[in-house]
């Protein structure tokens, strides 16, 4: 790391010890180790027509002119400490196994099995396999929900004091922030909060790398106090998909324990095509960041206004925040309720998509939620108000039943001892009241509705069921079709 100290921002360590080697294999080089296809000489031909030849020869393993993902000492150790310094950390590490291993990485990081942790009950699915691995119990949050938005927003410091007063002995508090509907909670009181207790906070924060680039953008977690903040770099920056950083800042979690709880869980044959990517990805924000964003905020704002003025639809806009779980909001994701035309958001999403070629990030009962990045153009903006204006009116009043996480939070077993029972197959007709051992999620967002130890509540079936009739797509669970649920044998 100290190699690393003075260099300037405008060097991308990694991406350039990558061309580096790239170069350096010429035709007299025999390449005796992996990957297969040998810098693309075994490559299907297809694949190759597909994305060119290039892209295989930069597809190398650890060899030594490109340091090692789980010892860094050269490349890699010098592209991670940019990141952090760029992005406002104490130390960085990349992760190629998406925003989930980080999540994981930090609850190994931060819990012992039978210490009990902090969490929103409207957490992603990563942070139940993060309790599963470590065995830490859950303690459940109830975030604040907004009956009118139909929306589910973030935890409240309220909740968090109370919990904490209940549960003196929690090991760490998780939060998400923003939503994937870009609503920020109040991050620094909640990080006051837990620090005054003696415990780190750890931010889901995969859908905000951006935040820290432009001074009208939400406050990043890290700016606010937060411990340990994860972030997927490819959602709304430059990098490639499955890509995403770790950061790391105080004295309330050992790096060192990071560093092992990561290598438990990435791979030890990283792909330096991402790996790369999030480098490049840094030096793009760290040299042109505010003006990107600049341009980004002026589209989203361009969006909002001009769906503002279509008749029946409406957007979340920033001045709607004023709520303890509701203090900003990423302007550049554009939430907008179309249940107003008598639309499903799964049925407008269909239409834009097969119609118009406007495809949603997340189509959810009552809304679509649209991600606006450095990557979109003004172009891309006019399609989409022209296929949102053109929505034809419905017969559908949309999905009301309340979303079951906003509910009771509680659970009979722990997901680690859920998951390890002994299972079984019921009708989900049976299944009501049994113990459930499987994760159930709507994805996207990859929130559970039921989680491995919840007693299965007859709403949660219902909820389901109508997410699958209205055309969404229900994960984690072994039929698909959700004709059968596992639950744990009686």
């Amino acid at each position: 790391m100290s190699q690393s100290q003075g260099m300037s921002q405008a060097v991308a360590p990694l991406l350039e010890a990558l061309q580096r080697e790239c170069n350096s294999l010429g035709l007299g080089h025999a390449p005796f180790y992996t990957p297969g296809h040998k810098r693309g000489q075994g490559a299907p031909q297809p694949l190759i027509d597909l994305l060119g030849s290039r892209v295989f020869q930069a597809d190398l393993p650890e060899l030594p002119g490109l340091d090692n993902l789980q010892a860094p000492q050269g490349a890699i150790a010098s592209a991670q400490f940019l990141a952090a310094e760029a992005f406002g950390a104490e130390r960085t590490w990349f992760l190629v196994n998406g925003s989930t291993c980080g999540v994981v990485a930090a609850i190994l990081a931060t819990c012992q099995a039978g210490d009990r942790i902090l969490l929103p009950r409207n957490v992603h699915q990563s942070a139940i396999s993060g309790l599963i691995l470590s065995g830490a119990i859950p303690v459940f949050l109830a975030p604040e929900y907004d009956p009118v938005l139909d929306l589910v927003h973030s935890i409240s410091p309220r909740s968090v004091t109370a919990a904490l007063v209940e549960h003196p002995d929690a090991k760490a508090l998780l939060m998400v922030s923003p939503t994937y509907y870009g609503v920020c909670g109040d991050v620094e009181t909640i990080a006051k909060i837990a620090h005054q207790h003696g415990i780190p906070l750890l931010v889901d924060e995969a859908h905000a790398p951006h935040f820290a680039f432009h001074p009208d953008l939400p406050t990043p977690a890290l700016a606010a106090g937060a411990d340990l903040v994860v972030q997927s770099t490819h959602k709304v920056l430059s990098a490639f998909t499955q890509s995403a950083m770790l950061h790391f800042q105080g004295n309330y979690v050992s790096p060192n324990r990071v560093s092992r709880s990561l290598q438990l869980i990435q791979s030890t044959s990283p792909s330096y095509l991402l790996l790369a990517s999030l480098d490049a990805a840094r030096q793009q924000m760290a040299l042109a960041g505010k003006a990107l964003m600049s341009q980004t905020l002026h589209l989203a704002d361009v969006a909002r206004l001009q769906i503002q003025q279509i008749p029946d639809l409406s957007v979340l806009c920033p001045d709607q925040a004023g709520s303890p779980g509701f203090v900003a909001l990423d302007r550049t994701r554009l939430t907008v309720t179309v249940s107003g035309l008598g639309l499903t958001g799964f049925a407008a999403d269909e239409i834009l998509h097969q119609q118009w070629g406007v495809t949603a990030e997340l189509p959810s009962p009552r809304h679509l939620t649209f991600i606006i990045s450095l990557g979109n153009v003004p172009t891309d903006i006019d399609r989409l108000v022209q296929a949102l204006g053109s929505l034809p009116k419905g017969n559908d009043a949309g999905i009301v039943a309340l979303p079951p996480f906003t509910g009771s939070s509680t659970y009979a077993l722990t997901p680690r001892e859920a998951f390890f029972a002994v299972a079984e197959s019921v009708p989900i007709a049976q299944a009501a009241d049994r113990i459930c051992a499987e994760l159930i999620c709507p994805y996207p967002p990859g929130i559970p509705v039921l989680l491995p130890g919840e007693p299965i509540a007859p709403i949660a079936l219902d909820y389901v069921q109508q997410i699958l009739a209205a055309g969404g797509f229900v994960s984690g669970c072994s039929d698909p079709s959700l004709q059968t649920i596992e639950v744990v044998r009686q």
